[in-house]
């Protein structure tokens, strides 16, 4: 499941290069930023599956800062968020925007891929869900369609069967005549 685009920021560029690297390595569509406002940029251009983004940056836009961006343009951005200063007040304050999981540096890549592996199932999960609604929505549609379409045929047999009734009851009439004009009514339904 390598088929998340990724937008890394770190404002580290041994660290920013290192994970560029690794994820183009596993096979995942990745852009580098090296500070918060290159991440703006990027994201007000693209979308992403997954912004991993360092906590402490210098300048007015760093790590939670990216995260609300990312949301606000897109809800189903994933933000991972990459801390040295592991803190449970900084990653509490991440979760509450909408993170969806912070890591220690240094990264233990097989914890990343991992977490990136379960960003990918989920994402396919909900795309699959989007999809089966979308047909049980067509579903429905063309069903109540089908269905009205059948109580107007209903409704117009009934109608037809009630005047062969009246007809056939006609005594004032010639059998042969009503016959003959309840099969025309007939052969018309």
């Amino acid at each position: 499941m390598k088929n998340l685009s990724i937008l890394v920021v770190d404002d580290d560029p041994v660290i920013l290069h290192l994970l560029e690297q690794r994820l183009k390595r596993e096979n995942y569509q990745v852009q580098a930023a090296g500070d918060g406002y290159a991440a703006e940029r990027l994201l007000r251009q693209q979308l992403f599956d997954v912004v991993l983004t360092d906590l402490m940056m210098p300048g007015d836009i760093g790590g939670i800062e990216v995260l609300e961006i990312a949301k606000e343009i897109n809800q189903n951005t994933e933000v991972l968020l990459i801390t040295a200063h592991s803190s449970v007040h900084s990653a509490v304050e991440a979760m509450k925007k909408g993170a969806a999981d912070y890591l220690e540096k240094p990264i233990n890549f097989d914890e990343l891929f991992l977490r990136l592996d379960k960003i990918a199932n989920l994402q396919t999960i909900l795309r699959n869900a989007e999809d089966l609604q979308v047909a049980m929505r067509t579903t429905e549609s063309a069903a109540s369609g089908t269905i009205q379409d059948l109580e107007i045929g209903m409704a117009r047999l009934r109608q037809n069967l009630d005047r062969v009734e009246e007809i056939l009851r006609n005594e004032g009439q010639a059998e042969d005549l009503r016959i003959e004009q309840a099969l025309g009514i007939l052969a018309e339904s």
